[in-house]
């Protein structure tokens, strides 16, 4: 009988916790461009540009990307120079090849139909589980278990309010259970993330330290993170191509390293976004 009581608590609980959040998602749900389609190709870009960028910077280069790469094919005929200049803007220079890369192994090896199996899709450059299970709950309406930062602050809020060092193993049992049942996994989802974006804001915290995830962001400026978009950037706006000594002071004005800059140029040419040859750095 205790135990009967235990998990009628439990469910009560879930009950009046999913309420909150779909209360609050009728009143300030945002209306956001890929919320308005299940075309899975839309759906993976805008997951790819979401991955460590606020979702305003995206919204603007999502509508631009789809434009000039309307289909899985048109990304993968195109190139990867082609694709880094539309990706501009947006940082984290590297999704954008893997976004390149996943296109071709679509167009390749999947008939150019983006796949819809978490299982499948987790095999591809760039996406993770979270993302997997992304696309196939907003492209699918499938009823996977999936969690990210805003996700998490919100659980975290509701069901650890007296707990520190929380890993993502603990509460993922519990979004499954809010999952399990539910008509709408997209919706749901979608005020999970509304939701945890406005919480801060509600309760002047971030439930988000205590995840055993949290980690404070390293110093942007003259780190090998800025100095690799420098060199991308200097590469697009030489038309692709320049010689090893204009973009080493390129580098330096802009207070990079000789460590940074090297290792930069190291690292691009190591993962396929440029070409050393002759003291000459193309993009590929």
């Amino acid at each position: 009988m205790p135990r009967r009581i235990s998990i009628d608590r439990a469910s009560k609980k879930i009950k009046e916790f999913k309420k909150t959040v779909l209360v609050f998602y009728k009143r300030n749900n945002r209306k956001l461009p890929w919320r308005t389609t299940v075309n899975p190709y839309h759906i993976l870009v805008s997951e790819i540009m979401l991955q460590q960028t606020q979702v305003a910077r995206v919204v603007e280069k999502y509508q631009q990307f789809i434009k000039k790469f309307p289909t899985i094919r048109a990304l993968a005929n195109s190139s990867p120079a082609a694709v880094l200049r539309a990706w501009q803007g947006l940082g984290y220079n590297r999704r954008a090849l893997f976004l390149y890369k996943t296109a071709n192994i679509i167009a390749q090896q999947h008939k150019g139909i983006v796949p819809l199996q978490p299982e499948v899709l987790q095999k591809l450059p760039g996406i993770g589980a979270y993302t997997a299970v992304a696309i196939a709950v907003f492209a699918g309406q499938q009823s996977g278990v999936c969690i990210e930062t805003n996700i998490r602050r919100v659980f975290i809020h509701h069901f650890f309010a007296d707990k520190k060092n929380i890993a993502d193993s603990e509460i993922l049992p519990i979004i499954e259970k809010t999952v399990v049942g539910e008509k709408n996994p997209r919706r749901w989802y979608w005020a999970l993330m509304d939701y945890g974006a406005s919480l801060p804001k509600m309760i002047q915290s971030n439930p988000n330290r205590k995840s055993s995830q949290y980690a404070k962001q390293s110093k942007f400026i003259g780190s090998l993170r800025h100095a690799r978009g420098i060199v991308l950037k200097v590469l697009i706006k030489n038309k692709n191509t320049s010689s090893l000594s204009h973009l080493q002071k390129e580098l330096k004005k802009r207070n990079i390293s000789p460590q940074n800059s090297a290792k930069a140029i190291h690292a691009l040419h190591k993962e396929g976004f440029i070409n050393i040859r002759n003291n000459m750095i193309g993009l590929r």
